[in-house]
């Protein structure tokens, strides 16, 4: 059964959020995204300040909404929106912490998979571990456009974890052992809500700092950074089939 519309979380009316979602996890990125990127944006949701907005992008609607920080916030919105406002791809924009030692600054992942920590996935009762997947048609979206800009990408596996802060951050040593580029909170409880719902789904993630080395974006070189990425997650939403 579909969730009715508003939902305890969305203020929005049915018709009012596109097919496609652009989902960073700040709100005021979402309203800079709208305000930058989008012609037409209307606010649409502003339930606890997690503001969602609707507009054209190249003349084709696109929705904007900021999805928290973690899996289980990632996880109501992104279930609402499938469920409840007939969404069917919804792009996480974000930033990570590069495990991978020829990761820089500024960098974008493409998440193909995304590993976790969180208790989240067993709610769906699998008899087995669950290995959660972007879509392969919006991964393969995300390279073409990226391709097209002359733009590098890094392609691989994520860790989202429900950890910012770790007593054992010895931890991160293994998942970087096995070849996780990233890590970040969000990308693994979205792949599985999508793959739950039939729907599809891609983490396009900015190296915003190295967990193995000292330095930091300044304020300019994160703005061009989460630029080009936004941009990019943008074009890969229209490089679809509807």
């Amino acid at each position: 059964m579909s969730i009715p519309t508003p939902t305890p979380h969305n203020t929005a009316s049915a018709g009012e959020i596109a097919r496609t979602v652009l989902m960073p996890g700040d709100p005021k990125r979402a309203a800079y995204v709208a305000k930058e990127f989008l012609t037409e944006a209307r606010l649409v949701n502003d339930v606890r300040g997690v503001q969602g907005y609707t507009g054209l992008w190249k003349g084709r609607e696109v929705s904007v909404m900021a999805s928290g920080m973690g899996i289980p916030s990632i996880g109501i919105y992104a279930w609402e929106l499938f469920e409840g406002y007939g969404v069917q791809r919804i792009l996480r924009i974000g930033t990570a912490g590069a495990l991978a030692d020829d990761l820089q600054l500024k960098d974008i992942v493409l998440a193909q998979g995304a590993c976790t920590d969180s208790y989240f996935m067993n709610q769906f009762k699998l008899p087995g571990s669950f290995a959660p997947l972007g879509s392969y048609r919006l991964l393969e979206a995300a390279c073409a456009a990226a391709r097209e800009k002359g733009l590098p990408v890094r392609v691989g596996n994520i860790l989202s974890t429900d950890r910012f802060y770790s007593a054992s951050p010895e931890d991160n040593d293994q998942w970087k052992r096995m070849g996780v580029l990233a890590v970040e909170m969000e990308a693994a409880g979205l792949y599985a809500v999508a793959a739950y719902h039939g729907k599809e789904a891609l983490a396009i993630c900015s190296i915003s700092d190295h967990l193995y080395r000292e330095g930091q974006l300044s304020p300019t070189e994160r703005a061009e950074s989460l630029d080009r990425m936004i941009e990019l997650a943008l074009e890969a939403s229209t490089m679809d089939n509807g």
